[in-house]
């Protein structure tokens, strides 16, 4: 105990370490991101263009929210190694994108021993200003997610997740511009929250719950589906599946109670959908690896893709893993 105290003063005295700082200022970030895209709806005009195919989109609100997340990190940690979603021009940012403040919360926690030291060009930042674009233009908005992932020698050590529109009724009435609207969350909600973490501290943000005892629901993807991700959920025995959008989406159902495990038997997710989520999973006690149980890494060098999938359960990860058929293991090479 006193040892532990002894740490806490000198870290008080020498002020928030490089992590913690960053942590504090990438959840100012997302939450000024968080804005930018119910901004967008609200002003009627999401300029969706087409990527690679009809359901891989990118909106003004994913073009925008990047550019105010990587350009507000990078002029308050220059040296910071930063990977975002999309690929944008180099292009001067207008300054009213910019957000320069700290969350004072989470200056005021201590670091985790092993990271006090960590310098600044040894974190690698994964940026998802979007999760759950499709969705977006489809007003399904409880399923996007903003993501902002911090990565140290490979492994995902802490991250923020925005939820632009948590707390939002969606009555299926109501136009894609009135979902935009700051007044449409209810007498007494606040629209909007974000959830953050570091590993060795803890998750915070929201109310942990497990699923259902002796349930399988499953949460997979709603529409990147194909035979992999079938036989790789039906494998599983689920009493339950949920289709829904989103990464940040699916692992805020497993630290909710919603879902026993998420799959996705495909290489269609990236590692800026997983950097962030993982370390809110695992701050609490839970596992996400790839099908074949294999950790993800996240250094800079890595590919983007997560070639092998994603499989993630708050409690009884071993046991999903064991129920990957081995012909999914076998078309998805890590």
């Amino acid at each position: 105990m006193f040892l532990f105290l002894t740490y806490i003063r000198l870290t008080m005295a020498s002020g928030p370490t490089v992590l913690m700082r960053l942590v504090a200022s990438a959840y100012s970030v997302a939450q000024k991101a968080g804005a930018i895209v119910r901004r967008v709806i609200a002003e009627g005009d999401l300029g969706v263009v087409e990527k690679t195919c009809a359901t891989d989109l990118q909106t003004k609100a994913d073009r925008l929210a990047q550019m105010s997340i990587c350009s507000s990190l990078a002029r308050k940690f220059p040296k910071l190694t930063i990977i975002g979603e999309e690929d944008l021009p180099s292009e001067e940012v207008d300054q009213e994108l910019i957000e320069d403040g700290q969350w004072e919360e989470i200056l005021r926690q201590p670091c985790p021993s092993q990271y006090s030291a960590i310098k600044e060009e040894d974190l690698v930042v994964w940026v998802d200003p979007l999760d759950g674009t499709k969705e977006y233009t489809e007003g399904l908005l409880d399923n996007v997610t903003v993501l902002i992932g911090i990565a140290y020698e490979g492994k995902a050590i802490a991250g923020v997740i925005n939820q632009p529109y948590y707390n939002y009724q969606n009555n299926g009435k109501r136009t894609l511009r009135e979902h935009g609207s700051e007044a449409k969350a209810g007498p007494d909600a606040q629209l909007g929250r974000t959830i953050w973490g570091v590993l060795g501290l803890g998750a915070f943000g929201f109310q942990l719950k497990e699923a259902p005892a002796g349930k399988h629901i499953i949460t997979t993807t709603r529409s990147h589906s194909n035979k992999l991700v079938t036989d790789c959920v039906t494998a599983m025995n689920p009493d339950d599946v949920l289709r829904v959008g989103g990464a940040g989406n699916k692992i805020i159902q497993l630290i909710e109670g919603k879902a026993s495990a998420y799959i996705f038997a495909s290489p269609g997710c990236k590692k800026w959908d997983t950097c962030a989520p993982e370390v809110i999973l695992h701050a609490v006690g839970g596992k996400l690896t790839d099908v074949h149980g294999n950790t993800l890494q996240y250094n800079k060098e890595v590919k983007h893709m997560n070639s092998a999938g994603v499989l993630a359960a708050l409690r009884n990860h071993d046991y999903y893993a064991r129920r990957v058929p081995e012909s999914v293991k076998k078309a998805l090479v890590p």
